[in-house]
């Protein structure tokens, strides 16, 4: 007998992630443009999917959720590419291994490559969860005055990343990386963690609340505190907090084999789909 909370892998739990993942990524680029009005910043919708082009060496550059309802013609194909052409960018497909599998077959005989993989995790959330932190760590919203500290946090975590499983294939200037976040950070539902041991800033998180699911955006710890609970409280801590809010599906994409999927697991995640990358180069 399945266990009480497991999640059944299929369409329709894919097209539901699929479509609050397309709404985080159009709120982070218009608060890209709204943080840089000169910014030929890109939303363009294709099929049930969208492509943003935030910023030069953004990782918020790429199009996500076709090919889980309705199609998309060749022209709306062509519009993407020429616009990413135009901005000298790669165009990267997401592309779920629930979609159409005829969106992976087009994109391939037009020139792209698979350049790799991430999974995607999820868990149902139950009401009452509580937070579970490690002895000496504390977790703590970010407010207004705390946002610098957290965002130096995060990224200097992340630009240290744990090499557990697979390597990541994108690299992002740190620049870059701190714009994205900014701009993430003003999307609807968004909150931010913050992981202090014994009194030091050590750890940080991020959390968005849309539709009834808690999508965990990113967390890190620095290089020097790891293996000590810092991920484990924060996970706990923005789990019991989704749900206090109503989120009954939490959410997760991690690169395969690596110590995000592990602690997730460990705690009853399961892997519920693979999202494939596909890249053409700018010409």
């Amino acid at each position: 007998m399945l266990p009480e909370l497991s999640l059944f892998a299929g369409t329709d739990l894919s097209a539901r992630i699929e479509r609050v993942e397309r709404s985080m990524m159009e709120e982070g680029a218009r608060a890209a443009a709204r943080r840089n009005p000169k910014e030929q910043v890109l939303v363009h919708p294709i099929g049930s999917g969208l492509a943003v082009w935030a910023g030069a060496g953004s990782p918020l550059n790429k199009v996500v959720g076709v090919g889980m309802t309705g199609d998309f013609d060749d022209s709306e194909l062509k519009a993407v590419e020429q616009a990413y052409a135009e901005r000298d960018a790669p165009v990267q497909f997401e592309v779920s291994t629930l979609a159409d599998p005829t969106v992976v077959e087009r994109l391939t005989r037009r020139g792209y490559l698979l350049t790799g993989f991430e999974n995607v995790l999820a868990s149902r959330l139950d009401q009452g969860r509580q937070a579970n932190p490690a002895e000496g760590v504390e977790i703590s919203a970010v407010g207004p005055e705390q946002f610098e500290t957290w965002m130096n946090v995060f990224i200097d975590g992340f630009a240290a990343p744990d090499t557990q499983g697979v390597t990541a294939t994108e690299e992002f200037p740190r620049e870059a990386f701190d714009a994205a976040m900014r701009d993430l950070a003003a999307t609807t539902g968004f909150t931010g963690s913050l992981a202090h041991l014994d009194g030091v800033p050590v750890g940080g998180a991020s959390l968005r609340r849309t539709e009834g699911v808690a999508q965990l955006c990113g967390a890190t710890t620095l290089p020097a505190f790891r293996r000590r609970g810092v991920q484990a409280s924060l996970l706990s801590t923005r789990l019991a907090y989704a749900a206090a809010e109503g989120c009954d599906l939490a959410v997760v994409t991690t690169l395969p084999g690596s110590k995000s999927q592990q602690n997730v697991q460990a705690i009853g995640f399961q892997l519920v789909y693979v999202r494939a990358l596909l890249v053409r180069e700018a010409p």
